[in-house]
């Protein structure tokens, strides 16, 4: 497998073959002012509601006071801000043509593999602008976590909490997983989201239990809000966690908090030994080693901790391409739905959640949350109407999946990539997939004219990520560019 990451440094018009050039010249003139747009464009689409954006801001306003300082220098007025929401409108029939003709050579790039497919929507009309081989299924990769986002963002809303509880269970208590992943161990750090504390669970259950004149106490574990097998079909891997109702930090057997680490073989009796030593530090005496064990139904609640918002862990989830989010999501999915919070199960509950939007699924699979198994199976049309779908005033509770997506150049996945001579830069944002031949990319670009498109690009039988990642980003550029 290999993980998703940023790293292409050179200039995408210099890797575009000299045949090419001609075609996809008039993206080139447009960029000057696609980057003027930009600074505004992914206001177009949606701020991150927590405040994750601060970099892009700064970078947008710098260039605004250096523009208004030459300006003022020549004597006139500053510019004025340019129109976000106000400017999204509709196309006109020159567009389709203008997309083919910048699209149609790209997409020959022989990085892309001998199978690829391509769709471009307009979001504020749903009317198709552009595609080839749209409606071919082809393996999506972590493209598929926007669906997996939809489909619990239209499950529970964005201000659904997922609980760890702690409940009496005998002489003792009992840990009880709710299947929060960002469960974590670590103290808060950074203005970002609130995730659960293991340590304030800890804190709330040593008062509660001395309050009760309980010095001592029995500690288990219930994992049994999940069913199914924990491990996923890719087996034990760096990229994710044994799936678990109950795990802290993901699982990881490091500090870090995204990207590809060791994990615990099981994730939930580790999440077990470190509450009882919190306990422990905190003088309450836990007896024996934790235990698996299944909490009485009823039992008497003791302390609780929520996570932060659910619009929070698809936001996080998609920016980061994090999986072991992504799979959590899927279960609360299929909690939600009343089906088993399994990968079966799961899947089931993602699909009927996504056709009940209206989306084409016709050749859509849904086999896991994240798109590491290579099972799943999605058409460029479905990824495309599926952004679009997202931005519909009409359903704001998906918002968050596009709010989510990293932005060119400066967030996520996408961070590394789009350098600053690049149109696409800050004017798409989009989910990244990579597995072994597979490169893919699904995201909005806003136009030089404010006009917002949703695209998908797949490709298949890919030899080179760097390559074939470079490929996509011209594409989404040339996307970006497009004219009316």
């Amino acid at each position: 497998m290999v993980p998703e990451s940023g790293r292409w440094q050179v200039r995408w018009w210099q890797d575009v073959p000299p045949a090419q050039r001609r075609t996809v010249r008039f993206v080139a003139a447009s960029a000057v002012a696609g980057v003027v747009v930009a600074t505004g464009a992914v206001t177009a689409a949606g701020p991150w509601d927590g405040g994750q954006r601060k970099a892009e801001r700064a970078v947008a306003a710098a260039a605004a006071r250096a523009g208004d300082e030459g300006r003022a220098a020549a004597g006139r007025a500053p510019a004025a801000a340019p129109p976000v929401l106000g400017a999204l409108r509709a196309g006109r029939p020159g567009t389709r043509e203008g997309l083919t003709a910048a699209l149609e050579p790209l997409l020959q790039d022989p990085a892309l593999g001998p199978d690829r497919s391509a769709s471009v929507v307009d979001v504020t009309t749903g009317e198709p602008l552009y595609g080839s081989a749209q409606d071919v299924p082809y393996t999506p990769a972590s493209t598929i976590k926007a669906a997996t986002a939809a489909a619990a963002l239209a499950a529970l809303g964005p201000e659904h909490r997922i609980e760890t509880t702690v409940v009496r269970s005998g002489d003792g208590i009992v840990l009880v997983g709710g299947g929060d992943p960002t469960l974590t161990a670590r103290p808060a750090a950074g203005g970002g989201p609130r995730f659960a504390s293991l340590t304030e669970l800890a804190d709330a259950t040593a008062r509660a239990l001395k309050a009760a004149g309980a010095q001592r106490t029995r500690l288990a574990y219930d994992t049994s809000r999940y069913t199914g097998p924990a491990q996923h079909v890719i087996g034990p891997n760096e990229n994710i966690a044994p799936v678990s109702a109950l795990m802290v930090d993901e699982g990881r057997m490091d500090d870090s908090d995204r990207g590809p680490a060791d994990r615990s073989a099981d994730p939930a009796a580790d999440a077990a030994r470190r509450f009882a030593a919190l306990l422990q530090e905190r003088g309450v005496e836990v007896e024996g080693e934790p235990s698996e064990g299944r909490a009485a139904p009823g039992a008497a609640r003791v302390a609780a901790v929520s996570s932060a918002p659910l619009a929070d862990l698809v936001e996080r989830a998609l920016t980061n391409s994090d999986n072991d989010i992504a799979e959590a999501l899927a279960r609360q999915t299929a909690l939600a739905s009343g089906q088993p919070a399994s990968f079966e199960g799961a899947g089931k509950a993602v699909t009927d959640r996504l056709a009940a939007l209206g989306l084409p699924m016709a050749g859509v699979r849904i086999a896991d949350g994240s798109g590491l198994d290579r099972a799943d199976q999605a058409t460029a049309e479905f990824l495309s109407r599926l952004l679009a779908r997202t931005a519909d005033p009409a359903v704001p509770r998906l918002r968050p999946v596009l709010t989510g997506l990293p932005v060119a150049g400066f967030t996520g996945t996408l961070r590394q990539r789009y350098p600053r001579e690049t149109v696409g830069r800050a004017a798409v944002r989009a989910k990244t997939g990579t597995l072994t031949g597979v490169n893919t990319l699904a995201g909005t670009a806003v136009t030089p004219s404010g006009r917002l498109l949703a695209f998908a690009f797949l490709a298949s039988g890919t030899s080179s990520p760097d390559g074939a990642q470079q490929a996509l980003d011209r594409l989404a550029s040339a996307v970006a560019a497009t004219t009316d």
